[in-house]
């Protein structure tokens, strides 16, 4: 079992020879002779104690597990080098970086993202997006919109809005949807990572659960996908996903039926004292375009 991680320049190496499929044109881009690439990636397999190469006359090919090895240092190289360019290379304090849940990014930031760009065109916005916990756990990012509890992701949190659930159909399936019992004859497509879903729903109807098919996906984007293809209802969840919705075409059933859901998104920081010039920017913008101000919520910010 390897117990350190390897050399980064083993690494800078090894992803040079993957792309180029050559230890000789690795070397003229890596300013090193072809024998000394050789040398590093030789040094690298045995600290590994696996061949990530196969050598031929004129080429190299990497082995099953070189390929597997291949995106995770390439991922790990480009993360280090834009976060190093981010925050000591030239015009760094400009950049700033932000992770978001997807549906929040698809929904509210990107229809809005033009005005922030013109207000502040110096800034330099690194934009990613995740799903669930996992992803934004050690997040190299000066703030995150999470959904759900802020304390999961430590530092301090701005409240931003919270969500409505109702349900939505392909205009087929909405048009036969007419009484909430009707909901009980199509296949239900809910989003197992949310507290709130088609029970809650069916709660406020008072509608047996026992009596739902359920299909659970991991996402609201990909719940869209389904109904837009008749799969089945999908579960809106409004305002955040009202791009997602329409974009598929999706229609609500019952009028006037909705319930409130049980969780909100949050713009959690470390520090907002230490935030650099752009994410104060960013995150003043962000509370103004959503209704709140940067000073907005003090009961909701936590240490």
């Amino acid at each position: 079992m390897v117990s350190r991680i390897p050399s980064l320049n083993w690494l800078r190496v090894f992803e040079a020879a993957a792309r180029t499929q050559s230890f000789a044109r690795a070397g003229a881009q890596l300013n090193m002779s072809a024998s000394a690439v050789s040398q590093q990636i030789k040094a690298l397999e045995g600290h590994l104690g696996v061949a990530l190469f196969e050598r031929r006359a004129h080429s190299v090919v990497l082995t099953e597990r070189g390929r597997a090895y291949l995106p995770g240092v390439q991922q790990s190289l480009l993360m280090l080098e834009t976060t190093t360019a981010g925050l000591f290379g030239g015009g760094g304090e400009q950049i700033v970086y932000v992770r978001s849940i997807l549906l929040f990014a698809q929904g509210m930031l990107a229809p809005a993202l033009g005005g922030f760009m013109a207000a502040y065109p110096g800034v330099d916005l690194r934009l990613s997006t995740g799903n669930d916990v996992a992803d934004f756990q050690g997040s190299v990012a000066d703030m995150q919109i999470v959904f759900g509890n802020p304390a999961l992701f430590g530092g301090q949190a701005d409240d931003l809005m919270g969500e409505r659930l109702y349900p939505v159909a392909h205009p087929d399936l909405a048009a036969g949807t007419t009484r909430p019992e009707d909901l009980l004859r199509h296949r239900l497509i809910d989003v197992s990572a949310h507290r709130a879903g088609w029970l809650r729903l069916f709660e406020a109807l008072r509608l047996s659960p026992a009596a739902g098919q359920f299909l659970f996906v991991d996402n609201t984007v990909m719940a869209a996908a389904l109904a837009a293809e008749g799969v089945g209802l999908a579960l809106a969840r409004a305002p955040a996903s009202d791009t997602l919705m329409a974009r598929h075409g999706l229609v609500r059933c019952l009028p006037g039926v909705e319930t409130p859901g049980l969780e909100r998104y949050h713009l959690v920081c470390e520090d907002r004292a230490r935030l650099r010039r752009p994410a104060r920017q960013f995150r003043s913008w962000l509370l103004d375009h959503l209704g709140g101000g940067p000073d907005q919520a003090p009961s909701r910010s936590r240490k």
